[in-house]
C-alpha cells in the first residue's frame, strides 16, 4: 500500500516510492543491506556524494603539451599522439571497494576541460566557475595558474569557436551572436557545434569487447600493407589515418596496463584478504582487456568501461558518450557465466552499480556561457538502451533487460540514463516492469518507439538490419553504430522569436531597433489572419535560411579542428575507407542532421490567441494587444485572461493543432527542398534540454499570456499548465501535428507529469501500461514521465538540504532538483500534474 502524508489543507497525499525514500532517509540515498551493514556501493557512494564538483586539468594539460610538439602534422595523427601522451602521464587512481577501474580525473566528482574546443572561454571560465548559478565547479588555484599560463595562451585564436564566429556572414551573425561581442549568444539561431566536439554518439562496443584493440591494431597494419604507394590519397591521407589507429590502440592498451600494474602494487600492501583478492583479479582482468577479447561478463564490462572512459578523454561528445544496447552485446557473456554458475543476478547488478557510480563522479563540464545554460543540473545522457527488436525484427528482450530495470528501481541514482525501446511485440512482462520503474518517480526509463523510429530511418536510406539495431543516444536521438557518420552538432532555433519578429517587423524588444531578419510589415496594417500568418511564415522561412547557412559553414570548418581516432577505430565504414569519423563525408555513411524548434507550444498558443481574439472575435485590437505585451500585462489582466482562455495546444483541439501542424509543415517542407544544398538531410526536432529557459530570457511577453523573459514551452509538450483535458489529449495533439508525408522529421521530446495517487497500486501500473500502448500505437517518437507531487517540489525549494536526492526528469535527462536554477525548478513545477486519465 502506498504511503501518504498530509498537505497544508490536511488532505492525504499519496507518495511515490522516491518520495517515500526521501521522507524515510532524510533526503539521503541509502544502499545499505537490511541488516544495516554498509554495502560496497554505499561505501563508494559516500566517498564522493558530499564532495563538490571540481575541475581536473590533467587532460587539458597533456593534450596541449602534445599539440605543441606536433604542429604541422595530420590532425588524426596529432590527436592519437595526444591521447597516447595522456595515457602515458595521467594519474592512475583505483578507488577503495571499486571493482571496475578506469578513472580519468581526481577523486570525488570532477569534470574535464577541452581547450581545443573552448579554450577561448577559459580565462572567463576560471573567474566564474565557482559562483555561476548553473552547474558550478570548484577549481584549485594551482590549476588556475596552469590554465592561465600553460593552456589558454596556446589556444588563443586557434579554437573552432574562433574560426566559426569569424566565418559567419553579417545576416547569419546577427541572429547568432552579438556582432559587438562574439562571446555573447543572441539565443535566436543558436549554433551548438562550439559547445561540444561532436554530436551524441554510440560506439560499436561489441567490436572492442569481442575483438580487442590488439586485433584492431593488426587491422590497421593490414590496411597499410594494402595501400597503393603511387596513389597520394593512399600514401598520404589514408596512411596517416591508419597510423593514428595504431597509435590510439597502443594508447588504450598502455592505459589499461598501467591499471594492472597499479592493482598489483596495491595488492602487495593490502591487509584485507578479500580486497587483496579483488585487486589481484582487477590486475588480471586489466592485463587482458581491452587488449584482447573478453572471455567473461566481468571482462566484457571492464572492457566497455575502458572504451567509454577513454572516449571521454578523446573528445567532448555531445551529451557524453552513450552505452548502446547493453542488454544485447553483453548478453552472451552474462548467459554463459550464469549458465555455468560463475555469476548470479545479484553479482551482475553489483558490477553494473560499480559502473554507475563511476559515471556519477564524471560530470560533463561546459565552459561556454551558452553551453552551461543549455545543460543545467550537471546534465548527462549516457543512455543505456534496453528492449526493442533485434536485427531480424524479433523481440530482443532478455534477462539482462530485466536486471537493468530492477537495478534502476533498487539503486536510486541519477546514473545511468536508462532508455527502453517499445514495439508492438514487447512482452507484457517488459511493459509491466517498465511501468513499475516509471512509478518509482525518478524519471526512468525514457521511452523510444520502434514503430516510429525504424520506419523513419529506413525511409531516409538505412537498411532494416541497422535500423532495427538502433541505440538511444543523448536526449531522444538514436544512432546506428556502424552506419551513422554525421557528427557536426546542429542548432537550436528559438521558435518564439518568430512571433516577436512578426509583431515588431523584424525586430525584437531585447535588441532594440536593430532589424535582425526581414521587415514583413506593420502588424497594425494587417486586416486578415491570412496576412498576419503569411508574415509569420516569412519570418520562419528566413530563420530557417539563416540556420542552413550556419550549418553549412559549421560542416566545412569542423573537420579542420577535430579528429576521433578511437571512435574511428570502432566504426566499420571509417576503417574500410581510411577516413576519420569527423571528416565531412565518409563513403557509405548515413548522414542526417537536425534543427530543434524551441517553444513549439508557446508559438502555437500565441498564434491561436491572435487568430481568435484579434481577427475572428475581434475582442482585442492590435493597439490593445501590443500595449499589453509592451507593459508585460501590467494593468491588462482582462486582456491576459482572454489570451489565456484561447484554444491551447495539448488538448486535442483542432483549432490550435491545425496551426501547430502548419508551423511544422513549413519547416519540414523547407528542409525537404533545401537540405541538398547543405549536403546532409536536416530533420526538424523538438528537443529542448534546458534550452527553453535561456531562450525565454530573450523573449518578451507573448500573446498566449506568458510573462516576459520566462521559460518557453519544452520539447513537443504543451505550454506549462495549458494541457487541461488530460494526458491522452496531449498524445493526440502530438499525433495530429505531425506531417507524416515528410521524412525530414525526427525526435519529439514529450514530458508527461502524473500525481503519484493517479498511478498507485496494480491499477495504476496497468494505467501506465495502457498509456504506453496508446503512445506506441500513435507512433510518437519519445515519452518520459515525472511521477511526483507538486507539494514535494515546493518543499524542496524551501528546504533543499532535506531533498538532496530528489530526482526529476528535466528533458532527455534526470537531474537532482535542488541543483537546478530556480527558473528551471519553476519550469518543472508549472508543468501540468495530471491526476486522472
Amino acid at each position: 500500500m502506498a504511503s501518504t502524508i498530509e498537505n497544508t489543507e490536511n488532505q492525504k497525499i499519496v507518495l511515490s516510492p522516491q518520495e517515500e525514500r526521501i521522507n524515510r532517509n532524510g533526503g539521503k540515498i541509502s544502499f545499505s543491506t537490511s541488516d544495516g551493514v554498509k554495502s560496497r556501493t554505499q561505501k563508494i557512494y559516500e566517498s564522493f556524494s558530499t564532495s563538490k564538483s571540481s575541475v581536473d586539468v590533467q587532460r587539458a594539460k597533456y593534450f596541449t603539451e602534445s599539440f605543441k610538439q606536433t604542429e604541422g602534422q595530420a590532425l588524426s595523427l596529432r590527436w592519437a599522439k595526444a591521447l597516447y601522451h595522456i595515457a602515458e602521464n595521467i594519474e592512475i587512481y583505483i578507488e577503495p571497494d571499486q571493482l571496475l577501474v578506469g578513472r580519468i580525473g581526481k577523486m570525488g566528482k570532477y569534470g574535464l576541460l577541452y581547450p581545443e574546443l573552448d579554450g577561448c572561454f577559459l580565462k572567463q571560465f576560471v573567474k566564474q566557475a565557482r559562483t555561476r548559478v548553473e552547474s558550478p565547479f570548484e577549481i584549485d588555484e594551482d590549476d588556475v595558474r596552469v590554465i592561465e599560463e600553460e593552456i589558454a595562451p596556446y589556444w588563443e585564436g586557434k579554437t573552432y569557436y574562433d574560426e566559426l564566429s569569424r566565418a559567419f556572414p553579417e545576416d547569419v551573425l546577427k541572429v547568432t551572436y552579438d556582432p559587438k561581442d562574439l562571446f555573447s549568444s543572441r539565443y535566436i539561431v543558436n549554433e551548438s557545434s562550439s559547445m561540444r566536439s561532436a554530436l551524441q554518439w554510440v560506439h560499436d562496443y561489441a567490436k572492442g569487447i569481442d575483438e580487442g584493440f590488439e586485433a584492431i591494431k593488426k587491422q590497421a597494419e593490414q590496411k597499410i600493407a594494402e595501400l597503393n604507394d603511387f596513389d597520394p590519397a593512399d600514401s598520404v591521407d589514408k596512411l596517416q589515418f591508419y597510423k593514428s589507429i595504431i597509435i590510439v590502440s597502443d594508447a588504450i592498451i598502455l592505459w589499461a596496463k598501467r591499471y594492472s600494474e597499479k592493482a598489483l602494487e596495491l595488492a602487495k600492501t593490502e591487509k584485507d584478504a578479500k580486497r587483496k583478492k579483488e585487486l589481484e583479479r582487477i590486475a588480471e582482468v586489466t592485463a587482458r582487456v581491452p587488449r584482447y577479447p573478453a572471455t567473461n561478463f566481468y571482462e566484457a564490462l571492464q572492457s566497455q568501461w575502458f572504451i567509454q572512459m577513454f572516449s571521454r578523454l578523446e573528445q567532448k561528445t555531445g551529451a557524453t558518450i552513450s552505452n548502446g544496447r547493453m542488454d544485447q552485446y553483453l548478453w552472451k557473456y552474462y548467459k554463459k557465466d550464469f549458465d555455468e554458475g560463475k555469476i548470479t543476478r545479484d553479482e551482475a547488478k553489483e558490477l553494473f552499480q560499480c559502473m554507475w557510480l563511476g559515471m556519477a563522479q564524471y560530470q560533463d563540464l561546459f565552459v561556454s556561457p551558452a553551453g552551461v545554460k543549455f545543460h543545467e543540473g550537471y546534465a548527462h545522457w549516457e543512455a543505456v538502451t534496453i528492449g526493442g527488436v533485434d536485427r531480424d525484427g524479433f523481440d530482443a528482450t532478455n534477462d539482462l533487460s530485466y536486471i537493468l530495470l530492477e537495478n534502476k528501481r533498487e539503486f536510486p541514482l541519477n546514473y545511468p540514463d536508462l532508455a527502453a525501446r517499445i514495439h508492438t511485440g514487447s512482452p507484457e512482462r517488459f511493459l509491466h516492469e517498465v511501468a513499475l520503474t516509471i512509478k518509482d518517480g525518478s524519471g526512468f526509463p525514457k521511452l523510444l518507439n520502434d514503430e516510429e523510429v525504424i520506419p523513419l530511418l529506413v525511409s531516409k536510406g538505412a537498411d532494416f538490419g541497422n535500423a532495427n539495431d538502433y541505440a538511444v543516444s543523448g536526449c531522444t536521438e538514436v544512432r546506428m553504430p556502424n552506419l551513422d557518420t554525421f557528427t557536426t552538432p546542429c542548432a537550436f532555433i528559438n521558435a518564439a522569436s518568430m512571433i516577436e519578429l512578426t509583431l515588431y517587423n523584424g525586430r525584437m524588444k531585447k535588441y532594440g531597433d536593430e532589424v535582425l531578419t526581414i521587415e514583413t510589415g506593420d502588424v497594425k496594417s494587417f486586416k486578415t489572419w491570412e496576412e498576419f500568418y503569411e508574415a509569420f511564415k516569412k519570418q520562419e522561412e528566413y530563420i530557417l535560411k539563416m540556420f542552413f547557412k550556419q550549418q553549412f559553414i559549421a560542416n566545412k570548418i569542423r573537420p579542420k579542428h577535430f579528429a576521433s581516432p578511437l571512435g574511428s577505430s570502432l566504426h566499420k565504414l571509417c576503417m574500410e575507407s581510411g577516413v576519420d569519423l569527423h571528416q565531412e563525408k565518409i563513403p557509405g555513411g548515413f548522414d542526417t542532421g537536425f534543427f530543434d524548434f524551441i517553444g513549439f507550444g508557446t508559438v502555437a498558443d500565441s498564434l491561436a490567441a491572435i487568430k481568435k481574439n484579434v481577427f475572428e472575435d475581434k475582442t482585442i485590437g492590435w493597439d490593445e494587444l501590443l500595449d499589453a505585451l509592451d507593459k508585460n500585462f501590467e494593468g491588462s489582466e482582462i486582456i491576459r485572461q482572454r489570451l489565456l482562455h484561447s484554444p491551447t495546444y495539448g488538448n486535442d483541439d483542432s483549432y490550435v493543432d491545425s496551426i501547430a501542424k502548419d508551423i511544422d509543415r513549413t519547416a519540414v517542407e523547407f528542409s525537404h527542398k533545401f537540405s541538398k544544398y547543405v549536403g546532409v538531410e536536416l530533420d526538424l526536432r523538438y528537443v529542448s534540454q534546458s534550452v527553453n529557459v535561456p531562450f525565454g530570457h530573450v523573449i518578451g511577453a507573448t500573446p498566449n499570456g506568458r510573462f516576459a523573459y520566462t521559460a518557453l514551452s519544452d520539447g513537443s509538450s504543451a505550454s506549462q499548465g495549458a494541457d487541461t483535458t488530460g494526458p491522452t489529449a496531449v498524445l493526440l495533439s502530438n499525433f495530429r501535428t505531425k506531417n507524416v508525408e515528410y521524412k525530414n522529421r525526427a525526435a519529439r521530446l514529450l514530458n508527461i507529469k502524473f500525481s503519484p495517487s493517479t498511478v498507485t497500486g496494480k491499477e495504476g501500473t496497468e494505467k501506465i501500461v495502457s498509456f504506453i500502448k496508446t503512445w506506441r500505437n500513435l507512433k510518437l517518437w519519445h515519452l518520459q514521465f515525472n511521477i511526483i507531487n507538486k507539494e514535494t517540489l515546493l518543499a524542496a525549494q524551501k528546504n533543499p538540504e532535506n531533498y538532496r536526492s530528489l530526482l526529476v526528469r528535466v528533458a532527455g535527462y534526470s537531474a537532482y532538483f535542488v541543483e537546478l536554477s530556480p527558473e528551471l525548478q519553476n519550469d518543472v513545477i508549472l508543468r501540468t500534474e495530471h491526476s486522472d486519465f
